[in-house]
């Protein structure tokens, strides 16, 4: 049986700058908000198997420790100070930071509507962050479906013109290795085991990720596949109103066309999950998932492809 690596959780009485022990390889992580909710950095903090703080400030892998050199949300610091550890970490630290996207980015009239701080006395674009620090990262990580499809800011008619990650990085040609992470939001296992998996084997190979830069571990299955409601679809009984015993394929329920693996993780330390408390699933890992108007409409009503 493989046995997991024991997370160090150190004791009460020491301090938070001496948890990454002598000899810890550290691993330099910049995390970028762009147009979006702040859900997936939400998402994460309520990680429960490492806990955040396991997660950020000791080693979350013996000898690996993961060092958030910048988060708008998370950091205590603002202004030049934080903008300037971000340059600096990206000038210094090339070829060895993980840059981590959440949001979509906005692309209109040169990027103006999403501005972060200011790079010699300028207006520093999302965009402009992005292209400029992702060209140097070990790898890229796009967090949340806004930053792997486009998600919600690039649904119709999308007036900023806003765009995935990969949809920039490719207009740019940086070559960068990107993970894409989608959901809405994504589960923090996701995150959390796709960074440890780079940290134990390096980077994913393509066999490890599916036609959508996905992690197969964990996108690798469709939500019909391993739904607990499977049963009743199998045997044609459909609910016909919300609350009904049946399958929700009727209501709306895009379970056949995504892939997650929620119904075997569940949400909330595994307390339950959308259509475990009666829900449909909305499909949020999907691309385009945004665009599905009305959403509790029958798929193929929606014209979405059927499930194969």
């Amino acid at each position: 049986m493989l046995k997991l690596p024991k997370i160090k959780t150190p004791g009460p009485n020491r301090k938070a700058s001496n948890m990454a022990g002598p000899g810890t390889k550290e691993y330099p992580a910049i995390w970028l908000q762009a147009a979006g909710c702040s859900g997936c950095s939400v998402s994460l903090l309520n990680v429960i198997n490492p806990s955040i703080k396991n997660l950020l400030v000791d080693e979350v892998l013996p000898g690996s420790h993961i060092n958030l050199r910048f988060h708008p949300t998370v950091m205590a610091g603002a202004g030049a100070p934080v903008i300037e550890v971000m340059v600096d970490t990206s000038q210094k630290k090339k070829g060895g930071y993980i840059l981590i996207v959440e949001g979509a980015i906005p692309t209109a009239k040169g990027g103006i509507h999403g501005v972060v701080g200011e790079k010699d006395g300028k207006p520093m674009t999302m965009k402009s962050w992005v292209e400029t620090l992702a060209k140097d990262a070990l790898a890229v990580i796009a967090l949340g479906s806004c930053a792997a499809f486009g998600g919600i800011p690039a649904a119709y008619p999308n007036p900023t013109q806003c765009r995935s990650v990969g949809e920039v990085l490719q207009a740019k040609g940086i070559s960068t290795p990107l993970v894409n992470i989608p959901g809405c939001p994504p589960h923090p296992d996701w995150f959390v085991g796709t960074v440890a998996t780079i940290l134990l084997s390096g980077l994913p190979k393509p066999e490890d990720l599916d036609e959508h830069r996905r992690p197969k571990a964990f996108y690798g299955q469709t939500i019909h596949e391993n739904c607990p409601r499977r049963a009743y679809y199998d045997e044609n009984k459909f609910a016909k109103k919300f609350g009904d015993p049946g399958c929700n394929y009727e209501l709306g329920c895009r379970g056949p066309i995504t892939h997650a693996d929620c119904p075997l993780r569940l949400w909330n330390n595994k307390v339950n999950w959308c259509v475990g408390c009666g829900a449909t699933c909305i499909g949020c890992t999907e691309p385009g998932f945004f665009d599905i108007a009305p959403l509790y409409e029958k798929t193929s009503e929606a014209g979405l492809p059927e499930e194969d």
